[in-house]
């Protein structure tokens, strides 16, 4: 019952971070005006609001003027709710779970930003250093300082690779780099910015391969680093230890 719970928290949050991914960048509030469809500017009603089931029994269209809704709405809010119920499955009934959730949430709101607009917003990564820093004053990391050679890791990897490419990586994920060491600590943001070009190279070629992206078309990084970030958040230490048996 209490992850089922988490479930339904996750989808309410879903549909709010959506929200805050689709308006910040823009600069637009997150209370008002009330959500309303992109096409015909009707304003959405309560019953139209309900996340992932409101998609479904309108069949993906708007109620006012039967235009596509895009599935990128109910996916996220549908994502947001597995990872808040699978959370406590990886770091137990701990303080850590708190972080779990935040970090969670991060990414939810950053992929929507970046898939829509290809911007990681300072004022998201700011929010959310303020979070992450009280965080792990609470919990802390073990050894303590772990968390600042994670930061100052993440960052400086991060901005060699974006001088080196000019351009090829956006300072924004410099910065939410630095934000990611900060959390993980040194070895997991290694692993972190492993598996993230992984994902990238596997997913970007696939759709290159496909015809789904041209070729030099930017794609945004952020969704590969939520995916590898939160693997090696939930899979790391067994990641390490797989390899290290495996190298010797």
């Amino acid at each position: 019952m209490i992850l089922i719970l988490f479930f339904i928290y996750g989808l309410v949050l879903g549909s709010f971070y959506n929200v805050v991914g689709l308006r910040v960048p823009l600069k637009q509030s997150i209370v008002t005006p009330r959500s309303a469809c992109p096409t015909c500017g009707h304003q959405l009603t309560p019953f139209e609001l309900i996340p992932v089931l409101s998609y479904m029994l309108q069949k993906g269209k708007c109620r006012g003027c039967q235009s596509r809704i895009s599935p990128i709405y109910p996916t996220f809010e549908l994502v947001t709710g597995i990872l808040f119920a699978l959370a406590p499955y990886f770091v137990g009934w701990s303080g850590e779970l708190v972080v779990a959730l935040t970090f969670i949430s991060l990414f939810m709101i950053i992929t929507v930003s970046d898939i829509h607009y290809m911007i990681i917003p300072d004022k998201i990564l700011i929010w959310f250093a303020g979070i992450f820093l009280l965080e792990r004053i609470i919990w802390p990391l073990t050894p303590w300082w772990d968390s600042l050679l994670g930061a100052i890791t993440g960052f400086l990897l991060l901005l060699t690779i974006a001088i080196v490419s000019k351009g090829g990586m956006g300072f924004g994920d410099v910065k939410l780099y630095a934000l990611i060491g900060f959390v993980l600590g040194f070895k997991l943001v290694l692993l972190s910015f492993f598996l993230s070009t992984l994902y990238g190279a596997v997913i970007g070629g696939l759709a290159l391969l496909l015809r789904i992206v041209k070729k030099r078309q930017p794609i945004p990084f952020g969704p590969f680093i939520a995916a590898g970030t939160l693997t090696a958040y939930f899979y790391g230490l067994e990641l390490i230890d797989l390899y290290l048996k495996i190298l010797y």
